[in-house]
């Protein structure tokens, strides 16, 4: 088994956005000329990575790659392979990031090398600029990282790419090395319908979508018997496609989590990325 658990820890330093509602411009007591306007928040934003620059040399991110910083004073990151996660304080237009704790998935090269410079880029405190969508974070040493808003994914018509198990405070990855046709993936359809793979069989079931929940019925599939890792992920997939769940979409990333905090984090595919079904 590959997987490595992570605690994803829940930093206690409170965050401010860099574009706090209401924010005036000029003659402001208390020296208010660490303030950036802009009508995009930074916290609570799903930002996808464009590129890295580090050391004067600029690296394009993979598709998928990501980062946010939630209100609670954590940042959270996936470059394409491993997930990671950061103390965060935001003040003014100022992000100080603290010791990156990540997963030790075995990499693509090319991800592997694309994720060493992120999280060399990620250090310590940045500058942030805000144009539009657009966000850039620059340490004092002159490395930076380029993102931009990712618009939310419709939960409906999208093939969902399982990447996490989710255990109350705890996130496991999806182990890299399952074969390309059990990796686990659900789809949801205008009918009620999800159907996917789980990590060994295929399945079908019906979902009622009502607000921010969604519950579950009865999940059918086959039954064949899989290597122990295909297993485990199954058994945990199936496990949050159970009953009501609560959902949410932030860009490009599915979040499903059950009362007892067990549940899975997925990634929209790319468009095209095989919407035909895969037959276990």
């Amino acid at each position: 088994m590959h997987t490595q658990r992570m605690a994803l820890s829940v930093g206690v330093l409170a965050l401010l956005t860099l574009a706090a509602c209401g924010t005036e411009s000029g003659s402001g007591s208390g020296g208010g000329g660490d303030s950036v306007q802009s009508d995009v928040p930074v916290t609570g934003v799903a930002w996808s990575v464009d590129s890295v620059t580090v050391g004067g040399k600029k690296t394009e991110a993979p598709e998928g790659a990501r980062l946010e910083i939630d209100p609670k004073g954590r940042a959270t990151a996936h470059f394409g392979c491993n997930h990671i996660s950061v103390d965060a304080r935001v003040k003014g237009d100022r992000i100080t990031l603290g010791k990156p704790v990540t997963t030790q998935m075995a990499c693509e090269e090319n991800i592997e090398k694309f994720e060493k410079a992120a999280i060399d880029a990620m250090g310590g405190e940045h500058t942030a600029k805000l144009s539009g969508d657009k966000l850039t974070l620059t340490t004092e040493g002159g490395d930076s990282m380029a993102l931009s808003e990712e618009k939310p994914a419709d939960l409906v018509g999208t093939r969902w790419a399982v990447t996490t198990l989710l255990s109350g405070e705890t996130a496991t990855t999806v182990p890299a090395d399952l074969p390309k046709e059990r990796a686990p993936y659900l789809t949801f359809s205008e009918d009620g319908a999800v159907q996917g793979h789980s990590g060994c069989n295929s399945f079908r079931g019906q979902a009622t979508v009502k607000g921010s929940t969604i519950t579950f019925g009865p999940v059918t599939g086959t039954r064949k018997m899989c290597p122990e890792a295909e297993m485990e992920t199954e058994r945990a997939v199936l496990a949050a496609l159970d009953g009501k769940v609560t959902y949410t979409i932030k860009g490009k990333a599915l979040t499903l989590t059950a009362a007892d905090g067990k549940g899975i984090g997925a990634t929209a595919a790319s468009a095209g990325a095989g919407n035909s079904s895969q037959h276990g």
